[in-house]
């Protein structure tokens, strides 16, 4: 006898949203009009920064959306798992660095936490999110500061269903 209570629950697949996010993330105007470093570094700068303002939209989206977060998350360590083996990781090492990469990403999306909610200055918040402490020299940070909002502004104006299969507007 099968209950139906006791089946597992289908989980959300956060595939969709993770590569319109990946996607956004190999655009060109990253690396060239805002000048984030076109290393791994600045790539992985770029996609949790990204990563960080959709995972805080599906915050607040209804409860479909806010259950996609835990997935989406699950899909960046699954990446980054996979990256980390093509560049040569071994077992030993690779945990530590997946966990490293996973604290970077909690840390970036409680800074943009507080600049979406206007507690911390969103031009500020990018700068340290995809430069650190390197800012680059004349409109490429102003162009990154814009990027990251018009990122944001994307989000918000795409509803959740749209969001959660990554067709963004």
């Amino acid at each position: 006898m099968r209950l139906p209570f006791f089946q597992p629950k289908a989980l959300a697949d956060a595939g969709p949203l993770y590569r319109a996010i990946v996607a956004e993330a190999r655009r060109p105007d990253w690396y060239r009009e805002a000048q984030v470093p076109d290393t791994l570094d600045g790539r992985f700068a770029v996609l949790t920064t990204l990563l960080s303002l959709a995972d805080i939209r599906l915050e607040r989206g209804a409860d479909p959306a806010r259950a996609l977060g835990p997935r989406l998350a699950e899909a960046f360590i699954a990446d980054m798992d996979v990256q980390m083996r093509e560049q040569g990781f071994g077992d030993p090492s690779l945990g530590k660095q997946v966990r490293m990469m996973v604290g970077a990403l909690a840390s970036r999306i409680d800074r943009w936490r507080r600049a979406v909610e206007a507690i911390d200055p969103w031009d500020e918040t990018t700068r340290m999110s995809l430069y650190g402490y390197a800012v680059p020299e004349g409109k490429a940070s102003a162009q990154a500061v814009e990027a990251t909002k018009l990122w944001w502004q994307r989000l918000q104006a795409t509803g959740d269903s749209a969001l959660m299969t990554g067709q963004m507007g």
